[in-house]
């Protein structure tokens, strides 16, 4: 800790600190790695879902019958939510429809049926959306602890280190205490984009799942009865609420 002025620094910083600080330092870097790579898989997932979802909703609101739009998603499968939730909701009508109440989880009418699936269904897609956001929420409310302690750490031996060496002036305490602060800026630089990322992801997913939600809705009336209760509504109308079904919408 006696280097001079000029080879204080990052570099320096590091080859003195001990198993601790550079543990430390690994946390960190793997909290970064793991955030970055999370937000980038969930940002192109989003993207490609998005574009995915409004080619599915163009073609299910002009298509003729349920009939073709079984076969588009036959043909091309179910790659984004609202095709899943389709697919599933007329596999359970038709399911009712050839085999009734066979077991308890098929008790009630066919409406009941297709509404359990429904649910079901859009469980499954928002826990799929909330993947990987509690590890943005950890990293973004640990890391700057992280970097805390590797500043208060460092802080510690530096001290040890100078009092150890009687050089106590100034100029000797504020080389090594500075660089020791490198660690709570490194924990900074972890978690502020780890936070904003889960705050975008967040609000995309909550979107996505009000305009899941008024689609259910629709597809349900159109299973189950064969035909649409509102006018005009596709992907992005105002949000209702499918979780009550049959019940009538509730406006957002």
């Amino acid at each position: 800790m006696n280097a001079d002025a000029g080879s204080l620094g990052f570099g320096h910083f590091i080859t003195q600190a001990d198993v601790v600080g550079k543990v430390l330092l690994l946390i960190l870097i793997v909290m970064s790695v793991a955030s970055w790579a999370i937000i980038a898989m969930k940002g192109v997932s989003l993207h490609l879902r998005k574009g995915r979802s409004h080619t599915f909703l163009n073609f299910f609101w002009n298509a003729t019958s349920l009939e073709s739009v079984a076969a588009e998603i036959s043909t091309h499968g179910a790659r984004d939510p609202f095709s899943h939730l389709t697919a599933h909701a007329m596999q359970a009508q038709a399911h009712h429809a050839k085999y009734g109440a066979s077991k308890l989880e098929e008790a009630g009418s066919s409406s009941d049926f297709v509404t359990r699936t429904i649910k079901k269904v859009l469980d499954e897609e928002t826990t799929r959306l909330e993947n990987g956001l509690a590890v943005l929420a950890t990293v973004g409310a640990t890391a700057p602890f992280v970097g805390l302690f590797g500043t208060v750490w460092g802080v510690y031996h530096a001290l040890v280190a100078i009092g150890m060496s009687g050089a106590g002036t100034l100029d000797k305490v504020a080389g090594p205490v500075g660089e020791a602060l490198i660690m709570t800026g490194l924990g900074l630089a972890v978690a502020i984009p780890a936070v904003m990322g889960y705050n975008w992801l967040t609000r995309a997913n909550r979107v996505l799942a009000a305009k899941l939600d008024a689609f259910a809705y629709e597809l349900h009336t159109f299973v189950s009865m064969g035909q649409a209760l509102g006018h005009g509504v596709e992907g992005d109308a105002a949000p209702t609420k499918v979780r009550s079904m049959p019940t009538r919408p509730v406006a957002a």
